[in-house]
């Protein structure tokens, strides 16, 4: 295990994170100066510069200490960097959140972001593009941190490592062991055929749906600062919102509608918006997983829709709408594919939805968007593989004789991907039910951790999800939790996050001995 070689390339990354830090403090301080910031816009200043120059300080001593480490960068030294990137980032990340709360709240000791493990675990949230927060009142964060909060979002939708590849040619060969690790799902088909070129090219692409998807907003009546905040959520299938009420606060169909267009596209395969902008749009349509994950979306939708109809609707504000064909399918449609791609933005309080609605919806976050998107969840294409082979299975108890190749449009599955799919979705249910069983044991008996809320809380963080039920429900949040759940949670986010196979290596010992 050459660790000098990993260390060079995390010093990179702690200085690529603090110049992105930096130059948000620029923007924080105009903030201050010139536009009416107050107290916590200067205190949120100062905040920022600090963990700008903690980063840079921690980067360029690592950097000083491993500058010279020739190497190449192997299979094993690339799982470690991308772990470990992941875990170094969050704490960087939750730094702001520290030094803005020990000042602003200097006397209130027991405010969440008092205590580092809740920024850690605000930050993992944002990075993993999970979306759960320790926040009963968002609106206390300066704008400069609420953007920060945003952008940490938008920074881990694609990953912070394929950024990495994009932008840093010392990764050399390297990089394509990093992003085989980085990219979400069972197949990474590259777009181009040089790696950097193909995490340029998604970066591009990702960029420009998180403009569009902003001047959507902006169209629709939100304000600058929250178009481009709410932009960097959706794109990258994040969830965390500039306002308590999440998407609810506005009560406005033209945005719940921008919103739910843009995240049913970020659920998708970006290899399909590839094929689209070389005009091969009836190649990308033929997609066996796109079609597969708009029709469950349908479906999903159509079954909720019926399943609330001719109930009252709680919002997220508070406030109640009146039983009706349109606030069911508005409102359905809305949460129904919030959670199935992950984003977890709320206009209503679904937790007192009928058990069959829930158990839909609780579905559709295990599944999950698409292979090669922003979203969580185990992917439609390994739910596809894995109901095919169930199907088959059952064929072959009264017909053995019978040899079909399991086929995913046109293209055979062969026995390698199905047994990965397989054991990939018995891991998550496993770590899922140890989530469900560990929690209650680290929270005190007057907590409202319920068994639903274990469970849910699990399900939401490894799928990157953020809202559940009950204690973590639309309308609560995770700060009641005790420090050590919040640790237990925000792992679960990173093994979600990285497919859980680049994190669960570090833990056998095979891994550290030499070959």
């Amino acid at each position: 295990m050459n660790f000098r070689l990993v260390g060079k390339q995390l010093a990179l990354l702690m200085v690529v994170l603090s110049g992105l830090l930096g130059t948000l403090s620029a923007w924080s301080f105009a903030q201050w100066r010139w536009f009416d910031g107050g107290l916590a816009e200067r205190e949120a200043c100062i905040a920022l510069c600090v963990a700008a120059a903690s980063g840079l300080l921690t980067g360029a001593v690592l950097w000083l200490a491993t500058r010279r480490c020739p190497g190449y960068l192997g299979r094993r030294e690339a799982l470690l960097l991308v772990a470990l990137s992941w875990l170094l980032g969050a704490a960087l990340a939750g730094l702001p959140y520290y030094v803005w709360a020990t000042n602003h709240f200097e006397s209130d000791v027991t405010h969440p972001m008092h205590r580092f493990v809740d920024c850690y675990f605000e930050a993992m949230s944002g990075l993993t593009t999970t979306g759960a927060t320790i926040l009963s009142q968002i609106g206390e964060l300066p704008r400069s941190l609420l953007l920060w909060r945003s952008l940490t979002h938008w920074l881990g939708g694609l990953g912070i490592v394929v950024l990495f590849v994009a932008v840093l040619p010392s990764l050399g060969a390297g990089g394509k062991r990093l992003f085989r690790v980085e990219a979400p799902g069972p197949v990474q088909e590259g777009v181009r055929p040089q790696v950097r070129d193909t995490a340029r090219l998604l970066w591009f692409i990702y960029l420009g749906l998180t403009v569009v998807c902003g001047l959507s907003y902006r169209l629709s009546g939100m304000s600058w600062f929250d178009s481009v905040c709410h932009a960097f959520s959706v794109i990258s299938t994040g969830g965390l919102s500039t306002r308590d009420a999440s998407i609810g606060f506005y009560d406005s169909l033209p945005i719940d509608i921008v919103t739910m267009v843009f995240m049913t596209v970020a659920g998708v395969n970006f290899a399909i918006f590839y094929q689209m902008t070389q005009g091969r749009f009836r190649q990308a349509w033929r997609d066996t997983e796109l079609r597969v994950y708009l029709l469950t979306k349908v479906l999903v939708i159509a079954l909720v829709t019926w399943a609330i109809l001719g109930q009252t609707i709680t919002l997220t504000t508070g406030a109640t709408t009146g039983p009706g064909v349109g606030p069911s399918l508005r409102h359905g449609a809305f949460t129904t594919i919030a959670l199935h791609t992950g984003t977890g933005f709320g206009t209503t309080d679904y937790d007192g939805w009928p058990y069959a609605s829930l158990a839909l919806l609780l579905g559709l976050m295990f599944i999950g968007g698409c292979a090669g998107s922003t979203a969580g969840g185990v992917k439609v294409i390994r739910f596809w593989i894995a109901l095919k082979v169930m199907v088959g299975e059952i064929e072959r108890a009264f017909r053995p004789n019978v040899v079909r190749p399991l086929k995913v449009g046109k293209t055979v599955v062969d026995d390698e991907l199905k047994i990965g799919a397989i054991a990939y979705m018995l891991i998550m249910l496993l770590l899922v039910g140890i989530g469900a069983g560990v929690l209650p044991l680290l929270e005190p008996p007057e907590s409202p951790c319920d068994f639903a809320t274990a469970c849910t809380a699990s399900v939401s963080s490894i799928c990157n999800v953020g809202p559940g039920l009950g204690g973590v429900g639309p309308t609560r949040n995770y700060g009641w939790m005790s420090p050590a759940s919040k640790i237990f949670l925000s792992i679960l986010m990173v093994l979600g996050r990285l497919e859980m196979f680049a994190l669960l290596v570090l833990f056998a010992p095979t891994f550290w001995r030499k070959h």
